[in-house]
């Protein structure tokens, strides 16, 4: 059965579009949240290439015709960091992370996968419901994020707003 759980969940993650929860994947299988990390772990193991975000589980699709830029970027407080990855995603861009350089433990990158206002609401709304920081306030407001535009005009627009906002120095 363990084998054939974590087959399944290969094939959802495969097809969905979306990131999946743990917890709804134990319910799927009437397991616990744990087994599932596991099953995970074991099947990231075997070369299946999961994500793990603030959103759930998902297997990054390739995107035709897309281009992957890096931005740094400046701010602090949780207003802003709404303001800027609203920017991001309103311009149609798509938010694949967020890294920091810390002066002890090196870069820290952390999976975002905001590929939408929902996702963006979601992220805020688990940043608001929970007592952690953003990661930027490790590095008193410096960040980069790796963003996936379709073509560079976006990338351009997107960058010229958060200049424009602010987040960019110019």
């Amino acid at each position: 059965m363990t084998e054939e759980r974590r087959n399944k969940i290969a094939a959802i993650l495969h097809e969905s579009e979306e990131a999946v929860t743990g917890s709804s994947l134990a319910k799927l299988f009437n397991v616990s949240r744990q087994v599932i990390v596991q099953d995970i772990a074991v099947l990231r193991a075997s070369g299946l290439q999961i994500v793990s975000t603030s959103n759930g589980y998902l297997i990054p699709k390739p995107r035709i015709r897309s281009h992957i830029r890096t931005l740094q970027s400046f701010h602090s407080g949780l207003e802003s960091l709404e303001e800027e990855l609203s920017i991001i995603v309103d311009l149609g861009g798509r938010v694949i992370d967020v890294m920091v350089e810390h002066p002890v433990y090196g870069e820290i990158v952390v999976a975002l996968m905001i590929n939408s206002r929902t996702d963006l609401e979601a992220f805020i709304r688990k940043v608001r419901n929970s007592d952690a920081m953003p990661l930027a306030s490790l590095t008193d407001g410096k960040h980069y994020h790796t963003i996936e535009v379709p073509n560079s005009g976006v990338f351009d627009m997107i960058e010229a707003k958060l200049k424009e906002r602010g987040f960019i120095p110019l």
